[in-house]
Formats: C-alpha cells, sequence, structure tokens
C-alpha cells in the first residue's frame, strides 16, 4: 500500500499540472466535459485526454457518465476537494504577496458566528492590530455550517465562535476558550419584560425567532420544544440576522434566543430586554476553529494568539 501511495505521489510531482487540476473542478462544477472545455478555452477532446491522463496517472476512475453528463466517482470528489485547496492557497499566496509588496504585514481572513462578534473579536483585532499595524484583516460572518466548508477549502483562515459538532472536526485544530448560555430576549414593552421566574407554560403564547434548522442551537431548541407536548409556537421566524431581529423583538411581542455576550450590551442599553427564565439547553464552547498542520501564515498565527490573550482577559 505504502509503495502504490509513493508512485502516485510520484507521478503527481513529476506530471500533474494546475491545468488539469482547474479543468476537474470546472467538470466538477458543470457536471459536462464539454461545458467546461468551453468555460477553459481548449477543445473537449483534449480535456477529455486530460482527464484520461489524470485517471492513469492516480490510477482510480474520476468520473462516471451518465445520461445528463458526468458525475464524479467518490475518487473524483476527493481529488476536487483537494484540488480547490490547493487553488485557495494560490490564492492565498498570491495575495499574501500582494499586501507584503504594499506594505502590509500579512492577511487574515476571519470567519465569524454571533457569539464572538461584540466582545471577543474586536478585542483580539484591535491587540492584533497593535502588533501588526499594517495588517488585512477580512470578516466574513455565517454560521458553522456554512463557514467550516470555506475553512476546509483555504477560503478562511480560521472560524471564531461556538466550536462546532464533532461531523466538522476532522484534520481540523479546535481550541476552548469558555462556555456561553444562551438567553430569552424581548423587546422592553414585552409583556413578559418585567416578569419574575417566567415558566415555559407564559412562553408559550408568542411567537418565536429561531436560528436556521441546520444549526446546533436550533436542534437543540425543536427538542425541547417536542418534550413540551409537541409544543408548536404559533409564529416562528427563522434568521441569523442580528439587525433584523432586534427590530423585531423590539416592535412586536416575539420572544428570541441569543447567546448572553451577544445581548447584554442591547440589554444594558434598554433595546432589548432579559426574559428571566433559565434557558435549559443551548451551553456550548466558544473558541477558535482552524486547519492543522501549520496552514496558518505568520498573521493567522499572531491572530490566534491575540485571541487566547483576548480569551483569558475576559474570563472571571
Amino acid at each position: 500500500m505504502a509503495s502504490n501511495h509513493t508512485r502516485i505521489v510520484d507521478r503527481a510531482l513529476t506530471r500533474l499540472k494546475l491545468r488539469q487540476l482547474r479543468l476537474l473542478v470546472k467538470v466538477g462544477d458543470h457536471g459536462s466535459i464539454q461545458h467546461a472545455a468551453r468555460e477553459l478555452g481548449i477543445s473537449q477532446p483534449a480535456a477529455t485526454k486530460m482527464i484520461q491522463d489524470l485517471e492513469l496517472d492516480f490510477e482510480v476512475q474520476l468520473f462516471e457518465r451518465t445520461n445528463r453528463g458526468v458525475v464524479p466517482t467518490v475518487f473524483g470528489e476527493a481529488l476536487i476537494r483537494h484540488g480547490k485547496l490547493i487553488f485557495a492557497q494560490v490564492s492565498n499566496a498570491a495575495q499574501e504577496l500582494d499586501d507584503l509588496n504594499e506594505g502590509n504585514s500579512g492577511r487574515v481572513v476571519v470567519g465569524t458566528l454571533l457569539a464572538a462578534s461584540p466582545a471577543l473579536l474586536p478585542r483580539a483585532i484591535n491587540r492584533l492590530v497593535q502588533d501588526r499595524p499594517n495588517v488585512a484583516v477580512k470578516i466574513v460572518e455565517g454560521t458553522n455550517e456554512a463557514l467550516m466548508p470555506a475553512l476546509r477549502s483555504g477560503e478562511i483562515d480560521l472560524i471564531v465562535g461556538r466550536l462546532p459538532s464533532h461531523r466538522h472536526r476532522a484534520k481540523i485544530e479546535q481550541e476552548q476558550f469558555f462556555e456561553e448560555k444562551v438567553m430569552v430576549v424581548a423587546g422592553p414593552d414585552h409583556p413578559l419584560a418585567a416578569a419574575q421566574s417566567v415558566s415555559f407554560d407564559q412562553l408559550e403564547p408568542f411567537g418565536w425567532i429561531l436560528p436556521p434548522i441546520e444549526t446546533t442551537l436550533r436542534r437543540q431548541t425543536d427538542q425541547f420544544f417536542v418534550k413540551q407536548g409537541q409544543y408548536l409556537p404559533p409564529t416562528v421566524i427563522e434568521s441569523v440576522s442580528y439587525l433584523a431581529n432586534r427590530s423585531l423583538l423590539r416592535s412586536s411581542t416575539l420572544l428570541g434566543l441569543l447567546p448572553a455576550p451577544v445581548a447584554a450590551l442591547d440589554i444594558e442599553a434598554g433595546l432589548l430586554s432579559a426574559i428571566d427564565w433559565d434557558v435549559p439547553f443551548g451551553r456550548r464552547p466558544v473558541g477558535v476553529s482552524y486547519r492543522g498542520d501549520g496552514s496558518l501564515s505568520p498573521a493567522g498565527a499572531a491572530f490566534v494568539q491575540a485571541l487566547r490573550d483576548e480569551a483569558a482577559a475576559m474570563r472571571p
């Protein structure tokens, strides 16, 4: 097995061309060798020959022909995934060289979840900029389900926020900084805003703003609702837009679930009210996720250290 691996590696290093990988990715995108060839400006016979050469070099079948075009095999899907990672790394290298040429001390692309946005992330960025004044930082907001594929493909360098569940952890390094809990919030004029020791029975008449169904918090919420006699809220709005959610909460009797650090600033400012109900689910670790095997650039590694320092300062 090892000798077969060595032979394929030797062939890849000596014969594999970026044009072949680029074609492979495009064929996977289009499901058609003809369309991929047209986009890349090469003839279909030449494209077919390039795919065949790849299959010979790696000793696997990469695509299966169907009446609707071509579909990647498991081998094709694996090579396409690695091809995308290679192109992302080439793009990152070019961007880093360009940044350095312009006097910037590196570049970091950070994926962020709501839990990290109000405190940890800004503090870490301020610390990074103090140490590296010319660093370029790009922030991409989303859910773990959207950000994790981008992290694995190299489009972003790291993700800060609630750590993802086990299904994402292959080849991903994770560091936990602290735990956070979620809380129920509403507008300041909500009927339950001033109530004490609220029970779930009191919450039942009101609609909810909930995270998307693919998130862990939503699954936990739905499971809890099922246990409460198959409870179905009268209204459910699915949204990850914090500004829209805050406006909806302030102008209606809807209830929302928010990480406690996120809600704290608006509660303190009187924009939202905390509902006095102890949420029996949703406590999760907050930290950073990044690709292993030394994938972080010097600027990325410096940012992870800034996160560690600020997280330590934030802990009680």
